[in-house]
């Protein structure tokens, strides 16, 4: 019986040994068969980029701010005397012109012209009581040449009863001036030319000295006040007690624009001050900008400029010789520039930025007119990374583009790599 059993175990394992040779026949098999793996190249490939040419030629700077229209001179219209009104200008109305003097409001003046019959009539009696006290004194002075002795005294010569006569004169003379004043008060004018911004009063109402009757203001001049940076300061080349009357370029040229009814307009101006102080909340300094006649010669072929208006200044700034420029798509960070040397190097550079906007940057230091700076996207840069130029066309530029190169080296070794990895797999499957 034991012989049996060992008989039928040994059976077992040799049919065990046949399977596992089996399938170890058909992993050599199958190994063997496999495509051999191809090692990369270990040399990195040139990175592909965009590039532009620096410039470098004279510019002038520019600042770019932002105001409202307002008028240089604007007021309430408001009566010295009282009355009911009686004539109301048909263009005191709101937004309508007037010229200077033109009388918008005429206020009853009946007794106002009577008062200056009255003070008339005193001045008559005034004149006529210093006539009467003149000939008086002359004749007292003439008796007493006659008849006194020594020398007379100023009441016996009756001087101060004329000093009375002629104070009295006076003082009717001053009330007929008055009367006479507020007879032209009635009168309502400005003395400027101007248009009509608000009314609040009309026709057969009373009014009293001091009611606000309307707001004008004057179409000769409208001023926008801008803020100002202390970079803008630098930029522009101006001092911070700015007065266009104390310079000898009779001010900083600005150009105002603004969309009007879908139409982009534009007025011409100038910076003639900036104010006495520095804002302390915002810290900015606000220059003045003026235009004049900006319902006139101002608004010739477009639209004139009208009060309340929000516009965009751009002003001309000083002048550089020579600056280095540069795209705006062209600068990294706050102050990096990727510039491609000879042969496809790069090369990051910082720069020292003058004035920048989004079309291009302004540079005093850091590229050289002529280089080439990269414009298109890259990722990881340092220096010596090799890349491959192209213009704006899609041309590869050859004299500043790196070449890939395959190391031999490199491939054999790779060779040798990949044929250890294949006898490493027979080994393992066997």
């Amino acid at each position: 019986a034991r012989g049996i059993v060992v008989g039928q175990l040994s059976g077992r394992f040799t049919i065990i040994g046949g399977g596992v040779a089996l399938v170890g026949g058909v992993i050599f098999t199958l190994a063997m068969g496999q495509p051999q793996p191809q090692r990369a190249n270990s040399a990195p490939r040139p990175v592909a980029v965009f590039v532009d040419e620096a410039q470098r030629h004279a510019v002038a700077l520019t600042v770019n701010s932002q105001g409202e229209a307002r008028p240089r001179t604007q007021i309430n219209l408001v009566p010295q005397v009282a009355g009911r009104i009686t004539y109301v200008n048909p263009d005191f109305i709101e937004g309508g012109f007037f010229e200077a003097g033109e009388t918008l409001i005429q206020i009853d003046d009946a007794d106002y012209r009577l008062a200056v019959t009255r003070a008339s009539a005193q001045v008559a009696q005034a004149q006529q009581a210093l006539a009467r006290e003149q000939a008086e004194s002359d004749l007292a002075a003439s008796e007493w040449e006659e008849l006194g002795e020594g020398e007379a005294s100023a009441l016996t010569l009756r001087e101060p009863q004329l000093a009375e006569a002629r104070a009295q004169l006076a003082a009717a003379e001053a009330a007929l001036q008055s009367a006479r004043l507020d007879l032209q008060r009635t009168r309502i004018s400005a003395l400027f030319e101007g248009r009509v911004r608000t009314k609040n009063a009309d026709l057969g109402q009373y009014v009293a000295p001091g009611t606000n009757l309307g707001e004008v203001f004057s179409t000769d001049t409208v001023m926008i006040r801008l803020p100002l940076t202390d970079h803008d300061l630098s930029l522009l080349g101006i001092p911070v007690a700015y007065n266009a009357a104390l310079s000898e370029d009779g001010g900083v040229p600005v150009t105002l624009s603004a969309t009007i009814a879908g139409q982009h307009q534009e007025w011409e101006g100038r910076i003639t001050r900036t104010d006495s102080a520095i804002d302390p909340q915002t810290r900015v300094l606000y220059a003045i900008a003026e235009v004049e006649d900006p319902y006139g010669a101002a608004a010739q072929g477009g639209s004139p400029l009208a009060i309340g208006l929000f516009v965009e200044a751009e002003i001309r700034g000083r002048e550089i010789d020579g600056a280095d420029i540069i795209p705006r798509n062209a600068l990294r960070g706050e102050g990096s520039v990727y510039v491609v040397e000879e042969g496809g190097t790069l090369s990051v550079r910082s720069v020292e930025i003058i004035d920048s906007n989004p079309d291009r940057v302004v540079l005093s230091g850091g590229v050289r007119g002529g280089e080439l700076v990269v414009v298109s996207p890259i990722r990881g840069a340092s220096n010596g990374m090799r890349v491959q130029t192209y213009d704006d066309d899609g041309e590869m530029m050859a004299q500043f583009s790196a070449t890939y190169d395959e190391d031999p080296d490199a491939t054999a070794s790779a060779e040798n790599d990949e044929a250890n990895a294949d006898g490493d797999a027979v080994t393992s499957a066997g």
